[in-house]
């Protein structure tokens, strides 16, 4: 019987699935998704990541199953798990969605396309954002976006089209995260994956905690529920951005008179999905972005540096700044931070502790449950100050935790060697005399442990000595005629672009970069 053969990747629904729609249209349709070794052994993936997978690919099943399909789960390398299938049951038309992955997927979809070709299968990709591969510049990047996000959502399959499965395939079991080489930590309180939580977690936000958002984002105290909490859905694809876009701008219609500030919030959140793309956009368009400087006159700006202990005191939660350890902490138990503290600890990580952003962001990625490669090294090299493009932006842990945090309830929940510290000093204990570290029972010292009751470590580096000196090295270079003069080409093939009334800016018109307000930190919210 001829079929067609749907990969699910990281677009893990049955709702406004292009790849699945395209293939029903042709007739029988088999539904497969493979569990990859090589994917998970890279440095980016973690545990949370498989069991978050793991929650969504169960839900589409029973999805599946509903509409008289199944769902086959194998474990290998694609090309070897196509070429199976193919002997089994040869197909000539495979359809999924085009993906904006890591190198390592990169180079996976490169080696199907040459499998396809030897095979004479046709590979058809079509897009699951609005996201343009092969695109030559951004001049009218925005009308495609504009275009994908306001086509009608593709219904799901009829029953009857999803019936075909060849029955010698036995089902094959599920490999444990063990047996992929993860972590074993999985942080307790994280999200669960599946998108019927997905759109549970959609309703919430438009009908209530949209109210919030305006105002909301930036305190870790507000965040967790001013933010929408729909980015790890969004990055496996439970939800589509379309329906996300749609069901926002519906509810902005409906709010617009009687509840208008909420409407606002609705209206920034809407503009946060726009940079989802578009950041996705420059990784698309610059796969290297994720292993080497965007402008690559800062080669060597921190290659040489390397801080081993630096990077393990971030990484344990023992940099001394409160707020950078509550940051960590709530990351390791959660799987998320909001926007501002994704952004203070590349800072803190990027400046005082001259940290080198991939090592980070490796560290990061593993961190983040939400992790988006485009998002993600795009937001990485911004705050580090290598893309060349972008505003520098020095985050201060004490302001911040000032700004956000006044009265440490945050730092407090977060750091339990800080609950006795009184207020005058458990925003910056190293000040703490003697005498209040022996009443309070936290001692400041150096080689404090991660997680002890009784004890608190003493900053790295002096703030704003070590800031001043990073911040003169990144300065120092940005002022070279060479790199200057290479920040043309950059903005040209990245930057953003404003179109008015339809129309798209001149093509000698040189933009500005986007001004900082209403970047993305590491992840739309």
């Amino acid at each position: 019987m001829a079929y067609s053969l749907v990969w699910f990747k990281r677009d893990l629904r049955l709702h406004d699935h292009a790849a699945l729609h395209a293939a029903s249209q042709r007739g029988p349709v088999l539904c497969l998704f493979v569990i990859e070794p090589s994917l998970w052994a890279q440095p980016d993936a973690a545990h949370q990541h498989y069991a978050f997978l793991l929650e969504t690919l169960r839900e589409l099943a029973r999805d599946l199953k509903a509409l008289g399909g199944r769902l086959h789960v194998r474990t290998g390398e694609v090309t070897e798990v196509l070429a199976q299938l193919h002997t089994l049951a040869p197909f000539e038309h495979l359809y999924s969605h085009e993906e904006t992955g890591n190198a390592a997927t990169f180079e996976r979809d490169k080696a199907v396309a040459r499998w396809c070709r030897a095979q004479a299968v046709t590979w058809q990709e079509l897009a699951q954002f609005g996201v343009v591969r092969r695109l030559s510049d951004r001049n009218h990047w925005l009308r495609h976006w504009q275009a994908h996000t306001t086509a009608p959502q593709l219904p799901c399959p009829e029953p009857g089209a999803l019936a075909f499965w060849p029955s010698p395939w036995p089902t094959q079991a599920v490999p444990s995260a063990h047996a992929l080489g993860l972590d074993a930590w999985d942080p307790p309180q994280r999200q669960r994956g599946g998108r019927s939580i997905g759109q549970a977690v959609l309703d919430d936000f438009l009908n209530q905690r949209c109210r919030q958002y305006r105002g909301g984002i930036s305190s870790p105290l507000s965040a967790p529920t001013a933010c929408s909490r729909l980015s790890p859905y969004l990055a496996l694809g439970a939800l589509s951005l379309r329906e996300v876009v749609q069901a926002t701008q519906h509810k902005m219609l409906q709010l617009k008179e009687q509840q208008a500030y909420a409407a606002k919030g609705l209206e920034a959140f809407l503009s946060r999905l726009h940079w989802h793309c578009h950041f996705i956009q420059k990784l698309e368009s610059e796969p290297e972005l994720e292993w080497r400087n965007l402008h690559r006159g800062y080669d060597g700006l921190r290659e040489h540096d390397v801080n081993p202990a630096h990077f393990a005191a971030l990484t344990d939660g023992r940099t001394g700044w409160p707020m950078v350890d509550a940051c960590v902490a709530m990351l390791r138990e959660t799987g998320w931070l909001n926007f501002r503290m994704r952004a203070l600890l590349v800072s803190v990580a990027s400046y005082p502790l001259w940290l080198h952003w991939r090592e980070v962001g490796q560290w990061l990625a593993r961190q983040f449950l939400d992790y988006e490669p485009g998002i993600h090294w795009s937001q990485m090299q911004m705050q580090a100050g290598t893309t060349g493009i972008n505003t520098t932006r020095v985050y201060n842990p004490v302001k911040q935790a000032q700004d956000h945090d006044p009265t440490a309830v945050f730092v407090r929940r977060w750091c339990p060697a800080l609950r006795r510290v009184p207020d005058s000093w458990v925003l910056e204990p190293w000040r703490m005399p003697e005498s209040v570290q022996l009443a309070c029972g936290v001692t400041v010292r150096a080689d404090a442990p991660a997680g002890a009751p009784d004890a608190w470590p003493l900053p790295l580096v002096a703030l704003d000595s070590a800031t001043r000196r990073a911040k003169d090295r990144l300065h120092s270079l940005r002022q070279q005629p060479e790199v200057r003069a290479a920040k043309a080409a950059i903005v040209d093939k990245h930057g953003s672009r404003k179109e008015r009334d339809g129309r798209p800016p001149s093509p000698r018109r040189r933009l500005p970069p986007t001004p900082a307000s209403t970047q993305l930190s590491l992840g739309f919210d």
